[in-house]
């Protein structure tokens, strides 16, 4: 049956696109653990971009697991197939033009390796939310840390499942070290100069 599959030719690139809306598009992807504020952070550089007339949309986790992910555990390998969704996804909103926003825990080196072959090299930019488990669990915004030292949650990334901490991420975050603002404009100021749609 593959073999039947043809990819359609589209008459509209990717460049047309970008042309159009006036900047180039890329995949933004915000990893860290629970609660370490990937979300926070990426909505703000979300509206920043927003008010600078860039069109941009955002995945987060749990809109995905609520939707086209429903289906999927927290198991490691529905892990591997939940990102490598969010990542066909991510590489069409790229291919439309749009500079898109992705916050997920992705706590496995060789699925974001997978994310950055899907999208291309050129268009990701891997943002590491560095945040340690003891302050992530300080803050417990959703109380899954709670639920998971109670045993009410199995595979909580950080408590009985590792996180493998990216080892050469674009942009490093130290949530402990520097202000929300602060990272907002080191990520602003990383991207400007991907932005730029060179027409020549």
């Amino acid at each position: 049956m593959e073999e039947n599959i043809i990819p359609y030719n589209y008459q509209i690139s990717i460049d047309d696109r970008r042309k159009l809306n006036g900047h180039n598009s890329f995949l933004l992807w915000f990893t860290g653990l629970s609660g370490s504020g990937k979300s926070t952070i990426a909505n703000l550089v979300e509206q920043k971009l927003f008010q600078q007339g860039v069109r941009t949309y955002m995945l987060d986790g749990d809109n995905i697991r609520k939707g086209i992910n429903k289906d999927l555990t927290f198991a490691p390998e529905d892990r591997t197939e939940n990102i490598r969704r969010i990542a066909e996804i991510a590489n069409l909103m790229v291919n439309a033009g749009i500079v898109t926003l992705a916050a997920f825990v992705s706590p496995y080196k060789k699925d974001r390796e997978n994310i950055k072959s899907i999208v291309k090299d050129v268009n990701f930019v891997e943002i590491f939310v560095n945040t340690s488990v003891e302050e992530c669990e300080r803050r417990d915004v959703k109380g899954l840390y709670k639920k998971a030292r109670a045993g009410e949650i199995t595979n909580m990334t950080g408590v009985s499942s590792p996180y493998e901490k990216p080892e050469t991420p674009d942009i490093e975050i130290k949530t402990e070290e520097q202000s929300i603002e602060v990272a907002v404009d080191s990520i602003m100021k990383y991207i400007s100069h991907k932005l730029i749609h060179d027409e020549n």
